[in-house]
């Protein structure tokens, strides 16, 4: 049938849960650093779960997330933790790749503060670089805007590595970024990118968004949060995890069927993003097979 990669689930909330600690506006930097191994853990549980990729914990690490707290300055050294931690699993379990995940600038959700362009791409191009000393691939994670987009792709291709581009859309219209642009609207700036993806959106959000993307020429996937909504509270200044909650009706199985579904699309790429943990990709690993399709 087809060839599907099949990225992890999400990192941040999954360290949220098994560490115990009350999430901060480092979310899981903090974790990484306060509990030496346990990113590790994860991504071995994942690459155990049916995953062929580990994505880095990298996403929340940027001078502007860090600044005014005890890791101001530390950019370089977290973001070889988050490549140290995830090699070492890769290591244990034999095979797979790393992807290199930068997030966005500021906070998730905002393309209303995004920094200008000329201000934004010599900051992801400093995180793609370093990022690119132990990785495969870099993601682009969350892109929020056209803006965002541009940005992104300009710093991350700046590494010299193939760069994946995953954009979050609105939750009631897949065909809309979070900015409320057009989703095709992104495909004119997108050239740079080897794959388009979409993350961190409700996953009844995605068929439409992929109707979009497949009209393009790149490999296309999907991988959906489980976020019951993103609250005003998350939105605002130095946000934490804990003004979000978790939905109750997305359990291993309805997940993989969402997932299922973007693949008979066309999906090349699928996974998970927050609240999405081991258990989904165990059983979306089980429910591609089962469809006849190869996991690489």
């Amino acid at each position: 049938m087809s060839k599907i990669t099949l990225l992890d689930g999400g990192m941040g909330q999954e360290l949220v849960h098994r560490s115990g600690d009350r999430p901060t506006p480092l979310w899981s930097t903090q974790v990484m650093v306060d509990h030496p191994g346990i990113v590790r853990a994860v991504h071995g549980d994942y690459f155990d779960a049916g995953s062929t990729m580990a994505t880095t914990n990298s996403y929340a690490v940027h001078h502007d997330r860090l600044a005014g707290t005890p890791l101001a300055g530390k950019l370089d050294a977290l973001i070889g933790l988050s490549l140290a931690e995830a090699q070492a699993a890769r290591s244990a379990h034999g095979a797979g790749r790393i992807a290199g995940s930068i997030g966005p600038l500021i906070a998730s959700y905002r393309p209303d503060i995004h920094p200008a362009h000329d201000v934004a791409v010599p900051l992801y191009a400093e995180v793609a670089k370093a990022l690119a000393k132990g990785c495969d691939i870099l993601i682009c994670e969350t892109v929020a805007s056209v803006a965002h987009a541009r940005a992104v792709l300009e710093g991350a291709i700046q590494a010299g590595l193939p760069v994946w581009l995953s954009l979050t859309v609105d939750d009631t219209d897949g065909t809309r970024l979070r900015s409320g642009e057009a989703l095709a609207d992104v495909l004119a700036v997108a050239d740079a990118a080897d794959a388009i993806l979409i993350n961190c959106s409700v996953p009844e959000a995605i068929p439409a968004a992929l109707d979009v993307l497949a009209r393009g020429s790149k490999p296309f996937g999907a991988y959906a949060n489980g976020f019951t909504r993103i609250t005003q509270e998350f939105l605002g200044h130095k946000p934490t995890v804990d003004s979000l909650s978790a939905r109750q009706d997305l359990g291993p199985e309805a997940y993989a069927t969402h997932a299922m579904g973007w693949i008979g699309q066309g999906a090349s790429i699928v996974g998970g993003c927050c609240e999405v943990g081991p258990a989904h990709i165990t059983e979306l690993a089980r429910q591609i097979r089962a469809a006849g399709h190869e996991v690489v």
